[in-house]
Protein backbone atom coordinates (compact mmCIF):
# COMPACT_ATOMS: atom_id res chain seq x y z
CA UNK A 1 0.00 0.00 0.00
CA UNK A 2 1.32 3.48 -0.87
CA UNK A 3 0.17 7.14 0.09
CA UNK A 4 0.72 10.37 -2.07
CA UNK A 5 0.36 12.98 0.51
CA UNK A 6 -0.07 14.15 4.07
CA UNK A 7 -0.82 17.69 5.46
CA UNK A 8 -0.36 18.60 8.78
CA UNK A 9 -2.70 21.19 8.63
CA UNK A 10 -6.20 20.84 6.55
CA UNK A 11 -9.03 22.96 6.79
CA UNK A 12 -10.92 22.18 3.53
CA UNK A 13 -11.68 18.27 3.96
CA UNK A 14 -13.54 18.25 7.42
CA UNK A 15 -14.17 20.38 10.05
CA UNK A 16 -11.74 22.18 12.35
CA UNK A 17 -8.33 22.26 11.60
CA UNK A 18 -7.50 18.18 10.87
CA UNK A 19 -4.72 16.09 9.20
CA UNK A 20 -5.59 14.43 6.12
CA UNK A 21 -3.79 11.59 4.37
CA UNK A 22 -4.62 11.01 0.81
CA UNK A 23 -3.60 7.35 -0.12
CA UNK A 24 -2.81 6.19 -3.47
CA UNK A 25 -4.57 4.26 -6.07
CA UNK A 26 -8.19 4.76 -7.31
CA UNK A 27 -10.02 2.21 -9.20
CA UNK A 28 -12.76 4.64 -10.08
CA UNK A 29 -10.69 7.36 -12.34
CA UNK A 30 -13.59 10.26 -11.95
CA UNK A 31 -14.45 12.30 -15.00
CA UNK A 32 -12.85 15.89 -13.72
CA UNK A 33 -10.95 14.14 -10.19
CA UNK A 34 -9.64 16.61 -8.31
CA UNK A 35 -6.93 14.42 -7.36
CA UNK A 36 -5.82 12.59 -10.25
CA UNK A 37 -2.25 12.42 -9.33
CA UNK A 38 -3.41 9.60 -6.60
CA UNK A 39 -4.81 7.15 -9.17
CA UNK A 40 -2.14 4.99 -9.87
CA UNK A 41 -1.60 2.32 -7.43
CA UNK A 42 2.30 2.25 -7.83
CA UNK A 43 3.41 5.74 -7.46
CA UNK A 44 3.80 7.53 -3.72
CA UNK A 45 5.16 6.73 -0.56
CA UNK A 46 5.29 3.06 0.90
CA UNK A 47 2.80 2.95 3.67
CA UNK A 48 4.16 1.54 6.52
CA UNK A 49 3.90 1.23 10.66
CA UNK A 50 6.62 4.60 10.48
CA UNK A 51 3.47 6.19 7.94
CA UNK A 52 0.65 5.36 10.96
CA UNK A 53 3.18 7.04 13.71
CA UNK A 54 3.86 10.36 11.92
CA UNK A 55 -0.31 10.84 11.31
CA UNK A 56 -0.81 9.91 15.12
CA UNK A 57 2.36 12.37 16.39
CA UNK A 58 0.86 15.37 14.20
CA UNK A 59 -2.85 14.80 15.42
CA UNK A 60 -1.19 14.91 18.79
CA UNK A 61 -2.23 19.12 19.49
CA UNK A 62 -5.01 19.99 21.01
CA UNK A 63 -6.06 22.96 17.85
CA UNK A 64 -6.10 19.56 15.36
CA UNK A 65 -10.03 18.25 15.50
CA UNK A 66 -9.63 15.44 13.89
CA UNK A 67 -7.84 12.94 10.96
CA UNK A 68 -9.34 12.98 7.17
CA UNK A 69 -8.70 9.76 4.87
CA UNK A 70 -8.89 10.92 1.64
CA UNK A 71 -7.73 9.59 -1.72
CA UNK A 72 -7.54 8.14 -4.23
CA UNK A 73 -9.28 5.47 -2.90
CA UNK A 74 -8.72 4.20 0.87
CA UNK A 75 -11.29 1.76 0.33
CA UNK A 76 -10.14 0.22 -2.69
CA UNK A 77 -9.47 -3.95 -1.76
CA UNK A 78 -5.16 -2.89 -2.17
CA UNK A 79 -6.10 0.06 0.60
CA UNK A 80 -8.52 -1.04 2.84
CA UNK A 81 -6.10 -2.89 5.70
CA UNK A 82 -3.83 -0.17 6.02
CA UNK A 83 -7.19 2.69 6.04
CA UNK A 84 -7.93 0.32 8.91
CA UNK A 85 -5.01 -0.17 10.58
CA UNK A 86 -4.42 3.71 10.54
CA UNK A 87 -8.52 4.39 11.18
CA UNK A 88 -7.73 2.04 14.28
CA UNK A 89 -4.75 3.49 16.14
CA UNK A 90 -6.25 7.02 15.84
CA UNK A 91 -9.49 6.53 17.23
CA UNK A 92 -7.75 4.57 20.00
CA UNK A 93 -5.09 7.04 20.86
CA UNK A 94 -7.60 10.06 20.42
CA UNK A 95 -11.50 9.00 20.93
CA UNK A 96 -12.86 12.48 21.17
CA UNK A 97 -11.16 13.49 17.46
CA UNK A 98 -13.35 12.84 15.15
CA UNK A 99 -12.33 10.56 11.59
CA UNK A 100 -13.89 11.52 8.33
CA UNK A 101 -12.84 9.45 5.27
CA UNK A 102 -13.93 9.63 1.60
CA UNK A 103 -14.46 6.67 -0.41
CA UNK A 104 -16.25 6.26 -4.11
CA UNK A 105 -17.46 3.13 -2.51
CA UNK A 106 -21.31 3.35 -1.23
CA UNK A 107 -22.02 3.23 2.73
CA UNK A 108 -23.77 -0.29 1.70
CA UNK A 109 -21.01 -2.19 0.27
CA UNK A 110 -18.51 -0.96 3.21
CA UNK A 111 -20.85 -1.42 6.49
CA UNK A 112 -19.52 -5.03 7.34
CA UNK A 113 -15.39 -3.74 6.48
CA UNK A 114 -13.93 -3.27 10.76
CA UNK A 115 -12.64 0.15 8.97
CA UNK A 116 -16.08 1.82 9.81
CA UNK A 117 -16.04 0.77 13.33
CA UNK A 118 -13.77 3.82 13.51
CA UNK A 119 -15.13 6.38 11.40
CA UNK A 120 -16.99 8.81 12.62
CA UNK A 121 -17.99 10.61 9.59
CA UNK A 122 -18.21 8.94 5.56
CA UNK A 123 -18.57 10.46 2.53
CA UNK A 124 -19.51 8.26 0.21
CA UNK A 125 -20.67 7.58 -3.23
CA UNK A 126 -17.94 8.58 -6.70
CA UNK A 127 -17.80 11.84 -7.93
CA UNK A 128 -19.99 13.08 -10.45
CA UNK A 129 -19.34 16.37 -12.93
CA UNK A 130 -22.54 16.52 -14.12
CA UNK A 131 -23.88 16.48 -10.48
CA UNK A 132 -21.10 19.27 -9.46
CA UNK A 133 -22.09 21.78 -7.50
CA UNK A 134 -19.67 24.09 -5.73
CA UNK A 135 -22.17 24.92 -2.73
CA UNK A 136 -22.22 21.67 -1.37
CA UNK A 137 -20.89 21.06 2.24
CA UNK A 138 -18.06 18.29 2.15
CA UNK A 139 -18.91 16.86 -1.06
CA UNK A 140 -18.39 17.29 -4.71
CA UNK A 141 -21.55 16.17 -6.51
CA UNK A 142 -25.14 16.02 -5.34
CA UNK A 143 -25.37 12.22 -5.54
CA UNK A 144 -22.34 12.09 -2.95
CA UNK A 145 -23.54 11.22 0.72
CA UNK A 146 -22.28 12.54 4.28
CA UNK A 147 -23.34 9.86 6.19
CA UNK A 148 -22.85 9.78 10.55
CA UNK A 149 -21.44 6.15 10.38
CA UNK A 150 -21.92 5.42 13.92
CA UNK A 151 -25.26 6.24 14.21
CA UNK A 152 -26.43 4.39 10.58
CA UNK A 153 -24.35 1.37 12.51
CA UNK A 154 -26.58 1.91 15.20
CA UNK A 155 -30.13 2.17 13.06
CA UNK A 156 -29.11 -0.58 10.52
CA UNK A 157 -29.67 2.04 7.65
CA UNK A 158 -28.16 5.79 6.65
CA UNK A 159 -28.49 8.04 8.57
CA UNK A 160 -27.09 11.79 7.29
CA UNK A 161 -24.74 13.80 9.16
CA UNK A 162 -26.21 17.26 10.49
CA UNK A 163 -23.77 19.67 10.81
Amino acid sequence: MRYNLIRKMDISNGPGVRVSIFMQGCPFHCKKCFNPETWDFNAGEEFTKDTIDKVLNLCDKDHIKGLSILGGEPMAPANIEGTTKLAKAFKEKYPNKNLWTWSGFRFEDLKDKEVLNYVDVLVDGTYKDELNDPTLKWKGSANQRVINVQESMKEGQVVLFNN
